[in-house]
């Protein structure tokens, strides 16, 4: 799966400590789902969402070989 992470972290001048505080997870979950390490439960995708102000479908999309 890939991400906008990054991106979005980017356009709202956020580290990834700032995301991790807001999303209620550690800077280095947020580290391991940015670098698609580690798949985010639903719960945490939809908070992710809703901090950026966008939906779960424009922040992690699925490649063909998921």
């Amino acid at each position: 799966m890939k991400n906008t992470i990054k991106v979005e972290r980017a356009t709202k001048n956020w580290t990834q400590a700032d995301l991790a505080e807001k999303t209620g997870v550690s800077r280095q979950a947020v580290n391991a789902i940015e670098t698609a390490r580690f798949a985010p439960s639903t719960v945490l995708a939809l908070k992710m969402a809703k901090v950026f102000g966008t939906t779960v479908e424009l922040i992690f999309q699925l490649e063909k070989t998921d």
